[in-house]
């Protein structure tokens, strides 16, 4: 599969939320380790509105060391630690100042998957069971592992050249709204369906 090499600007990331979560999909995020590089189609996204989400982190203007990302530039990483085991991987949106972001939540593998199942499962694709290649980036933790994103990449530009999203292949896309994962506690914003993938894709963490 081959893919466009144009880098999203800022642009692109500038501007609302929901817009952003449903346009990176399809979108490639490209992570340049030591000059490999891993490629994946982006299948399934999250959008987290801020002041007014209470399933975000940032709800009500909360600010936190661990927060700063967030009120930084469009276009920038924030990478949070969750269950003490597996990293996140979000994109800020919005204006500067506006704590704003999409997670991204399911990956199709395109670049580099020898070293993502390395990564994952310490042996070559070819070695994988059925089971540990449908389950190699269909998750928000399971994708950071794969594509080796940590604590050390909160704050990246993504209009740099280490960790950045570039253009995908002309395609159709059918999106699928739903209600994102793993937030009971948020009242009445649990039911939002701001999560958002490929209808039918098989890297897609819940259908």
């Amino acid at each position: 599969m081959e893919v466009a090499s144009l880098k999203l600007g800022r642009e692109f990331y500038s501007r609302d939320t929901i817009t952003v979560a449903k346009e990176l999909l399809g979108k490639i995020l490209v992570h340049d380790v030591d000059g490999q590089l891993i490629k994946g189609k982006i299948v399934e996204t999250e959008a987290y509105l801020g002041l007014i989400d209470k399933a975000a982190h940032s709800y009500g203007g909360k600010k936190t060391k661990r927060l700063e990302a967030m009120y930084s530039i469009p276009g920038t990483s924030y990478i949070f630690f969750i269950y003490g085991m597996y990293y996140c991987f979000n994109v800020v949106t919005r204006e500067t100042g506006i704590p704003e972001a999409v997670l991204v939540r399911g990956i199709e593998p395109v670049e580099g998957i020898d070293k993502m199942s390395n990564n994952r499962f310490g042996k070559n694709y070819e070695d994988l069971t059925n089971y540990q290649k449908k389950n190699l980036t269909n998750g928000p933790g399971k994708l950071s592992i794969a594509f080796n994103l940590d604590k050390s990449l909160d704050k990246e530009d993504l209009c740099g050249n280490r960790l950045y999203i570039s253009e995908g292949e002309e395609e159709k896309i059918d999106i699928v709204e739903t209600t994102r994962i793993g937030i009971d506690y948020a009242e009445e914003a649990k039911d939002w369906k701001l999560r958002f993938y490929i209808k039918n894709n098989a890297f897609v963490s819940k259908k």
